[in-house]
């Protein structure tokens, strides 16, 4: 059994990679020694080998481990704790967080091994890695908010990384100013549960406590209405942080920071942590119906807005990134129909064929000379032979084709809508299908536009590469093609090993639903449908079909389906106008236009003018008090002598009026 000191380690080593790297490294040393990364790579594989250990103690004790360290703030009947809270849905994304940070990091070695700044990249990745560990383990929803906010300042700092690059640095405060938007629906969240205080006390329950928000008790004392307003709360703060919509648009632009960076926000750190959040408190969501159908119905709207916009991007990375989001909807999604187990198993199988695709993407722009422009690619399979095939195992998982991961975790997905009784989900089942043959259709148009046909002349014809290297068409350096080659593999034999329909050697049947369901008795896992496997199969073959006659048979199609669709592309290729709504209307128009026009008229005439008007007073009265000052005795004797004769008469007063108030009495 792991003891707490181990636990806490998993998100102090970590950190103290960064403090030693921030404190002593990079000032004493080199900003480019090498040593940083060996610091960094060696606490994160640390954390990984206590994170294995915490996975197996939790699956040995069959429950909960939980470290209640110590009172933390104590502000009133408010009692704020920090612990550990240590059960399967943390014990397993410990393991996806540190192992995926891990070969990030190891590639990091060879992509960014000639850049300026490389001990503060691996002093942010550390920082960023502890601080999704700290998220993950928090026991308290306002331990839980703190870590949260400190994931939201790493991506600022990694999607930023380059800071000579103008829209490195356009990118970074998108990802930090709308991410915050949605932080605010969260925090409001936590100041309502305030109000609870003293009736869960009552109880002996504190409403900050994870444990104590989520068991039936506490479910019971609030009533559906502060449900939903808590859980509504909760999950803005996960759509901010998972770019879902409509707050998905900084996701795309995040790819500006360095590619390992773009494979670790996508695949295990930042946007998993809005679905392991909503998962966190999926108790208290599963007890609002309003909730729960309005974060599935979030959910088809980003999976189907996002796809139909990778179809249309050139740049892989933002390819990538709206398939990112994509299937970040479809977990949100299924945490809003009650799949609880589907949701945590894709964000397990995603976190490896997303990172396994963007390192990818990595080693093809390398080769091509620095470029991510897929039109400048072309033919490289013929150069590149391992990364091509590890890029296509990462492909058709995440088309969701048998035997790979993505297969099936996206499988139960569907089987949960398909078999529930909900006439809502009934619908939604069907464009969760069109959603499977849109992501195999942009998926496989990169297949076919980076690695088949001839060899387009990458960065030379790209005007706009900044970071330009040399063109050198074959696989790159081993430290970024090991990492690759181990998420294939993972890719390949994860999907069936984490919940196997049958007993297989030391594994048991649906063993990864049961160990999940510890918490939510009240599930029952879906068994596997072959029905639906075989219809999800043929969707997601149809659009790898389509891809292969439009991107490589026939590319003619393309143009007369552009034509025929042109108003349609307009809106595609103007991403559905939101970003011209934020950028243009709200922020330019209204913000900058009326509100702050309103807020410079009210600081100038309300604000400054009670502190003026307040000014002129005090001048007023001092200069009439200032005009009683003259200097000479005989003014200062006579309003002396006034003075005692008002003393005197208003005593004489005084006293005439109580001798005839006590004759009267």
């Amino acid at each position: 059994m792991i003891t707490e000191l181990f636990v806490w380690l998993i998100i102090f080593l970590p950190m103290a990679a960064f403090a030693a790297i921030s404190l002593f490294i990079r000032p004493f040393l080199n900003k480019q020694d090498i040593i940083s990364s060996y610091v960094s790579i060696s606490s994160i594989s640390l954390s990984f080998i206590l994170s294995i250990w915490a996975l197996i103690s939790v699956l040995s004790s069959q429950e909960k481990i939980i470290f209640n360290s110590f009172s933390w703030l104590e502000i009133g009947s408010i009692n704020i704790t920090m612990g550990l809270l240590l059960d399967p849905l943390s014990s397993i994304m410990l393991v996806v967080v540190t192992s995926v940070s891990l070969l990030v990091q190891i590639y990091s070695v060879g992509y960014m091994h000639d850049d300026k700044s490389y001990s503060r990249y691996f002093a942010y990745l550390s920082l960023f890695t502890a601080s999704m560990l700290g998220l993950v383990l928090a026991i308290n929803i306002i331990q839980l908010f703190l870590f949260w906010e400190l994931v939201g300042l790493c991506s600022y700092l990694l999607i930023g990384f380059w800071t000579t690059r103008p829209s490195a640095a356009a990118a970074s405060k998108k990802a930090f100013l709308m991410t915050r938007v949605g932080d605010v629906g969260f925090l409001i969240a936590i100041l309502y549960l305030s109000k609870f205080t003293d009736v869960f006390s009552v109880q002996s329950l504190n409403p900050f406590l994870i444990t104590d928000l989520t068991n039936e008790l506490a479910i019971s004392i609030l009533s559906v209405n502060s449900i939903t307003i808590v859980t509504i709360g909760i999950f803005l703060g996960a759509i901010g942080k998972s770019g879902q919509f409509p707050l998905h648009t900084w996701l795309p632009d995040a790819m500006e920071g360095p590619t390992p960076v773009s494979a670790l926000i996508h695949a295990a750190t930042m946007v998993a942590a809005g679905v392991f959040l909503v998962a966190r408190f999926f108790p208290l969501f599963e007890s609002s119906s309003f909730s729960m159908n309005f974060i599935a119905i979030i959910g088809i709207i980003t999976i189907l807005l996002s796809a139909t916009l990778g179809l249309i991007m050139t740049d892989i990375k933002r390819v990538l990134a709206y398939s990112t989001v994509s299937q970040l909807g479809y977990m949100m999604l299924a945490l809003g129909v009650g799949a609880y187990v589907p949701a945590i198993f894709h964000l397990f199988t995603h976190a490896y064929f997303k990172a396994l695709l963007f390192l990818g993407s990595g080693n093809v722009s390398h080769a091509a000379g620095g470029t991510f422009d897929m039109r400048f690619f072309g033919g490289l399979r013929k150069y590149m032979p391992l990364t091509f095939f590890a890029f296509l195992i990462g492909a058709l998982s995440l088309s969701g084709i048998f035997p790979f991961a993505g297969f099936w975790s996206k499988d139960e997905i569907l089987t949960n809508l398909y078999s529930s009784n909900h006439i809502l989900h009934n619908y939604i089942f069907y464009l969760a299908l069109f959603g499977t043959f849109l992501t195999s259709l942009y998926m496989f148009r990169v297949i076919f536009l980076t690695f088949y046909g001839e060899f387009r002349g990458g960065s030379d014809k790209d005007k706009d590469t900044v970071h330009r290297i040399p063109i050198h068409l074959s696989d790159p350096h081993k430290l970024m093609v090991l990492p690759i080659i181990f998420l294939a593999i993972s890719t390949i034999i994860f999907g069936y090993l984490l919940n196997p329909t049958i007993d297989i050697l030391f594994l048991e049947a649906h063993w990864l639903s049961n160990f999940l369901e510890l918490e939510h008795t009240n599930h029952h896992h879906v068994s596997f449908s072959m029905i639906i496997a075989i219809i999800s199969t043929l969707f997601a073959s149809a659009g790898i079909f389509s891809a292969y006659i439009l991107y490589y048979k026939n590319n003619n199609l393309i143009s007369q389906i552009k034509n025929r669709l042109k108003y349609f592309g307009t809106i595609l290729e103007n991403k559905y106008f939101i970003d011209y709504l934020y950028e243009r209307i709200i922020v330019t128009n209204f913000i900058y236009k009326y509100l702050s026009k309103f807020l410079y008229w009210f600081d100038q005439n309300v604000v400054d003018g009670v502190v003026q008007m307040v000014d002129l007073f005090s001048k007023k009265i001092a200069y009439q008090f200032g005009r009683l000052q003259t200097g000479q005795l005989q003014n200062y004797a006579l309003a002396i002598t006034i003075g005692v004769v008002l003393i005197f008469i208003f005593y004489g007063v005084n006293n005439k009026i109580w001798n005839l108030v006590n004759l009267s009495i």
